[in-house]
């Protein structure tokens, strides 16, 4: 496949490109496309061959269901039936990264949704990802343009390197502002009827966020653990290896002082390449080691993370080291970024 490649920084100056690139996605072709999260890999969201050009293409599995992308928040109630909850998320979230899964309609093809009763529904922030769904006329279903279990894109360069020749089109509109996927919630009910939130999948849109809009939020059990052998994922990135380099990555838990020791004893006696705090970079060997950021910034942290795991693939490591990351605030979702990169393998020092 020939792949086009459009550079789009305004979408004011490159209303050609955009509305070429929605006529692809309107006759049923694939558009990568970047978002204020990572970069998409984008179809139509009603068209269920398109969504099957997408499984192929990531060579993704086809029970991982996909995300529906919108161009405005009202635009939810096309596609699935939504509620005051989700209005009320809406309002405090949207545009922004934050997915939300509701029952869908039946205009969303079971092909899109892995095959589940309900569809995730997001409205982005970034201006090229809004003026592609709007230039598309529908609903963009698209995942992460990565090669499925690799570290997802958050450059244009990224996505050449995995997806080059298996799409149609590739807007590059420069680096992803958050670098991590977009936060997921299910709106559920309990006993009573009464609606909360089931997070299902952490972002930069944290837990506390979400609990200023809904009183109770619960946190899946898959977002820091496995999902048992035959459980059904009820979003992206629950069940499979997710964001993985090639070389077996392990987290190290412990003090500081000690987990810098041990990573000093593993330059010399290892092919080792580390993703350590700014704090770090005089203590350890340079040229076997990528930065991240600091202890204390969180947020660069992961906009850093799957640069710098592709980073290290480029390296002959045979093993990469990195910090495991806290719990709470946006640390929960490099928690679990990083436990499914690392196949939940995890050293206390």
């Amino acid at each position: 496949m020939n792949t086009q490649i459009f550079l789009v920084c305004e979408p004011a100056a490159a209303q050609k490109q955009l509305e070429e690139a929605g006529k692809i996605i309107r006759a049923g072709g694939l558009v990568v496309f970047p978002t204020e999260t990572v970069y998409g890999l984008g179809g139509d969201g009603t068209n269920r061959d398109a969504a099957a050009k997408i499984y192929a293409a990531k060579g993704r599995p086809s029970d991982n269901p996909l995300i529906i992308h919108i161009a405005d928040p009202e635009d939810a109630s096309r596609y699935a039936y939504t509620t005051p909850l989700y209005f009320a998320l809406a309002k405090a979230f949207m545009p922004g990264p934050l997915t939300v899964i509701m029952p869908k309609r039946d205009n969303v093809p079971d092909s899109v949704t892995g095959g589940l009763d309900s569809v995730a529904v997001r409205c982005p922030s970034h201006p090229v990802a809004n003026a592609l769904i709007r230039a598309s006329g529908t609903c963009i279903a698209a995942p992460s343009a990565n090669l499925s279990g690799k570290p997802s894109p958050t450059e244009a360069s990224h996505v050449v390197q995995d997806l080059m020749g298996k799409v149609d089109a590739i807007i590059d509109g420069g680096a992803c502002e958050i670098g991590l996927e977009s936060t997921i919630v299910k709106i559920q009910a309990d006993e009573q009827g009464q609606p909360y939130l089931l997070l299902l999948r952490p972002g930069a849109v944290t837990h506390d966020a979400l609990c200023c809009v809904c009183p109770r939020v619960d946190i899946a059990p898959a977002v820091a653990e496995k999902l048992a052998e035959n459980e059904r994922p009820l979003s992206p990135g629950m069940k499979y290896r997710h964001y993985a380099p090639s070389a077996p990555l392990i987290l190290l838990d412990g003090d500081d002082a000690d987990v810098l020791a041990f990573l000093q004893r593993e330059q010399r006696t290892t092919r080792c390449t580390v993703l350590c705090y700014d704090e770090e970079v005089d203590h350890l060997a340079q040229g076997k080691i990528i930065p991240v950021g600091s202890k204390s910034d969180l947020a660069r942290q992961a906009n850093r993370l799957f640069a710098a795991l592709r980073e290290a693939d480029a390296t002959d490591a045979q093993i990469i080291y990195a910090h495991l990351p806290p719990m709470q605030g946006l640390g929960l979702a490099l928690y679990n970024r990083m436990i499914r990169a690392a196949a939940h393998t995890v050293l206390k020092i």
